[in-house]
């Protein structure tokens, strides 16, 4: 079958953000891969946001209600990759075959993007895997367009399309 694999049912792959972004530029960039994205895959942005009146709360209360909202809209088949400074690492390529091997194996994937505390322990124990993009720290809002890049870069890539080069 050679080097790159056709995927056969296209799997959904739900992205859940904590927050907006007040930064334009990342939504101009997002929505410029999510619309890219969409020729590949079933994709689905969905963004959480606290009750205004938790926002100055402590991290701990935060990371609890962000851990609540956030299981609501996980569904039991789902398989859930935090991203999280704590996960493997991936070269673009590596990334690639193994989001192909979830493809292959499961029919809805959720990444989510953990608000600026983190994830509550019940977030952490729902988990199927982590994902780490860098060894350094980005913002929450910064990491949306960041990540959304790599996941169109790993289509292309499953697909010998040439957006990638080595």
């Amino acid at each position: 079958m050679g080097l790159f694999f056709a995927i056969l049912a296209p799997m959904k792959i739900t992205l859940i953000q904590l927050g907006k972004t007040h930064l334009k530029f990342v939504d101009t960039g997002f929505d410029e891969f999510a619309g890219r994205l969409k020729h590949y895959t079933k994709f689905e942005n969905i963004i959480l946001e606290l009750p205004s009146k938790l926002r100055s709360a402590d991290g701990d209360t935060v990371k609890k209600v962000e851990g609540e909202l956030l299981l609501k809209k996980i569904q039991p088949t789902d398989y859930l990759i935090l991203l999280d400074e704590k996960g493997v690492s991936y070269s673009s390529r590596e990334f690639s075959g193994s989001l192909q091997k979830l493809a292959n194996t499961n029919a809805s994937c959720v990444f989510v993007i953990g608000g600026a505390f983190g994830f509550s322990k019940e977030v952490y124990n729902r988990a199927n895997a982590k994902l780490s993009l860098s060894k350094m720290t980005f913002s929450h809002q910064l990491i949306r367009l960041i990540f959304i890049e790599q996941l169109y870069r790993a289509y292309t890539i499953m697909k010998g399309e040439p957006y990638h080069n080595d």
